[in-house]
């Protein structure tokens, strides 16, 4: 299932995506993909976050 898919599925809305994407630059020093990846292994994680950070990491593999 492509992003889009998963989006219509009651997941993070595209903005959402865009905004967390980047906010992760920021925190990241310009690098989204590599702190969307740490952040996943991040202990006490909830699964709304972790599937926000599932669409970002998707959405930047395609970029």
């Amino acid at each position: 299932m492509g992003l889009l898919g998963w989006l219509r599925l009651g997941g993070a809305s595209e903005a959402d995506v865009r905004s967390e994407v980047w906010r992760l630059g920021a925190r990241h020093n310009g690098w989204p993909l590599e702190g969307a990846l740490k952040e996943l292994n991040a202990p006490g994680l909830s699964a709304e976050r972790a599937q926000l950070l599932r669409a970002c990491v998707r959405k930047l593999r395609t970029a």
